[in-house]
């Protein structure tokens, strides 16, 4: 009897450590960016026709880096 209850118990503690195991073996964690720069300063030029309008330029995060996206003109 006193090996039956040292077997459940190790398997209860095996049991255990693999429910903790697969749960957090579904974390993900992202990493921290750094911040996002200032602005780029840009210089808007004409429309090139009537009927557009101005997408200021952004910052998009390229997976390890910013990148910068100009503006540019866009129909409306």
């Amino acid at each position: 009897m006193n090996v039956l209850n040292l077997k459940s118990t190790k398997l209860r503690g095996l049991l255990a450590a693999a429910l903790c195991a697969s749960t957090l073996s579904a974390c993900y964690v992202e990493p921290v960016r750094p911040a996002e720069p200032a602005p780029v300063a840009e210089v808007i030029p004409a429309a090139p026709a009537p009927g557009y309008r101005w997408v200021k330029g952004h910052y998009r995060w390229e997976g390890n880096h910013w990148a910068w996206v100009p503006g540019h003109w866009r129909p409306v």
